[in-house]
């Protein structure tokens, strides 16, 4: 069967590496530093890039050359690759295409380490930025700058949950000859695929729901050969290598991506409908829920939801502290994208480096939580959560 006739998980699961002479059905693990040449000459040639082939696991391995291929066919992307974690993917995806003196435009709402990139690490390169506003659109154009290389964005947002047009996005970035840079991690390439609307590169925390099982630290960087090419230059000398243990565990993730993502989404959504009935609960977000401000956008980019509701809780941080000390199953833990439910305070934690004025202007009110709502039986996630708002009224 040719593969533009194949859906979304059949290419997740029949995608592999060439078998061995020893025919095994799934692919195994290549836990080596390095690969042996054949005479000089195939060395000489494969260090002048004259042909293809594995090195050394830094610069590649059958594993990591399996997960990028998987993720490519995915977000229908030409090259790939592999990261040690996903913020090493944000900051190569930036550093290797930017110089001094460039300029980013960035969505101010994004990833606190993100944030930290941006305004910590990038003024010692002397790379600036300027935040543009999710909900005022108009503006973008505005203050993109002379020396402006790359739009920065993440969709839906950390924690947020905002949504970001993509199709608009794409249009302005090629208008301006610009880099388009989407974090596609909350979304997965199961239900958003940037590339279609014209990102340049698209990257992932695959710690998050690639893994979807809370095992490994990984991440990817998606999108042109040309771009590919620099990024994989600067990983190449650079070192920040994914294991070929991580991307043997992260393939295989991948076979079941497709009904992991059904699920969480299904959980979620009826999770943020019954939040929306709580009497202790002020607000509720969650892109396919009618009351979310993006909800028609998100229904046009997304597939599904995803696996992310965040609520605000009327009593405010106080409130917010004592619900998290009463939940009873599900787990208070930084990470997201498991197949077990996770809350988190966000004001408190991922983004607790940023000031008060710096989180409210990007929705992170004093008592937002934000669920990563996994795969147990709904009915107990929601009678965790209904009981903890409860104990957090004393």
């Amino acid at each position: 069967m040719n593969t533009e006739e194949r859906n979304f998980a059949t290419d997740a699961i029949r995608e592999q590496y060439a078998r061995t002479e020893y025919r095994e059905h799934s692919v195994p693990l290549y836990l080596t530093s390095s690969f042996v040449f054949d005479d000089a000459e195939q060395a000489r040639a494969m260090f002048a890039d004259e042909i293809s082939g594995n090195i050394y696991s830094r610069y590649s391995n059958p594993n990591t050359s399996e997960f990028i291929a998987k993720m490519c066919l995915l977000e229908g992307t030409e090259d790939g690759v592999p990261t040690a974690s996903g913020m090493a993917a944000m900051f190569s995806s930036m550093i290797a295409l930017l110089k001094m003196g460039d300029h980013v435009l960035a969505c101010r709402s994004v990833f606190g380490s993100t944030h930290q990139i941006l305004n910590t690490i990038f003024p010692k390169f002397g790379i600036s930025h300027t935040y543009a506003d999710i909900s005022e659109p108009e503006t973008w154009e505005s203050k993109i700058q002379p020396n402006t290389k790359m739009i920065f964005v993440e969709t839906p947002s950390n924690p947020a949950l905002d949504i970001i047009d993509l199709e608009w996005l794409g249009k302005l970035a090629n208008k301006h000859k610009l880099i388009l840079n989407v974090d596609n991690c909350f979304a997965t390439p199961y239900l958003q695929n940037p590339a279609k609307y014209g990102a340049h590169i698209v990257t992932h925390s695959a710690t998050k729901f690639i893994d979807g099982q809370g095992r490994v630290i990984g991440g990817v960087i998606l999108g042109t050969k040309e771009l590919i090419k620099e990024i994989r230059f600067f990983t190449r000398h650079t070192g920040p290598t994914m294991s070929p243990f991580n991307a043997w565990v992260l393939s295989k993730s991948l076979e079941t991506l497709a009904v992991r993502m059904d699920r969480h989404c299904e959980n979620a959504m009826k999770l943020a409908t019954y939040l929306e009935t709580n009497p202790d609960v002020a607000r509720v977000k969650y892109p396919f829920l009618p009351s979310h401000p993006q909800h028609a956008l998100a229904k046009k980019q997304m597939r599904l939801g995803g696996g992310l509701v965040t609520f605000e809780i009327k009593g405010g941080l106080d409130q917010g502290r004592k619900f998290l000390n009463s939940l009873k199953m599900i787990s208070h833990t930084p990470n997201l994208g498991d197949t077990r439910t996770i809350a988190i305070h966000p004001a408190s934690t991922t983004h607790s480096k940023l000031s008060d004025d710096e989180r409210a202007q990007v929705g992170i009110m004093p008592g937002l939580i934000r669920i990563a709502v996994g795969l147990e039986d709904v009915k107990d996630i929601i009678k965790d959560i209904e009981q903890a708002i409860e104990s957090s009224r004393n």
